[in-house]
């Protein structure tokens, strides 16, 4: 269920990428407007309702690292985001020091970085590939 839910504001954010200037005004607006008023309550009322570490049980989960990443994307493009959510703030000091989870946030290390201009326009180029192979 939380993973879901994480998924759908994963899919707010997978598009902001490819969209015009003006579209991405409107969107960053729209994923900090859901993140802040549906998605993130919901999590920050979990984590405080039953007191434990992790989103599922006390078990550190795959529910957790979507979270956190979901988080950190957003945070990308409004630093500010979780200053209403204290209990998602701690949930975000915790998880990303998993010493795992903390080198793989280090820079130089595997994450990705935020999709640039090069990014878009190689994933165009590929997918109209795509297409062009497909139709034919």
């Amino acid at each position: 269920m939380y993973v879901g839910g994480t998924d759908d504001l994963m899919m707010l954010i997978l598009i902001f990428p490819f969209l015009s200037a003006e579209d991405k005004e409107k969107q960053l607006a729209v994923i900090v407007q859901r993140a802040t008023s549906r998605y993130f309550p919901v999590y920050e009322k979990v984590l405080k309702d039953h007191g434990q570490n992790f989103l599922v049980g006390n078990n550190f989960s795959w529910a957790d690292i979507l979270l956190l990443e979901a988080i950190l994307i957003v945070e990308e493009k409004k630093s500010d985001v979780l200053s209403g959510f204290p209990q998602l703030q701690t949930f975000k000091k915790r998880i990303s020091s998993i010493p795992t989870i903390k080198k793989f946030l280090e820079p130089g290390s595997q994450r990705k970085p935020v999709p640039d201009d090069k990014y878009v326009e190689t994933m165009r180029r590929v997918l109209r590939m795509y297409y062009d192979i497909k139709a034919n």
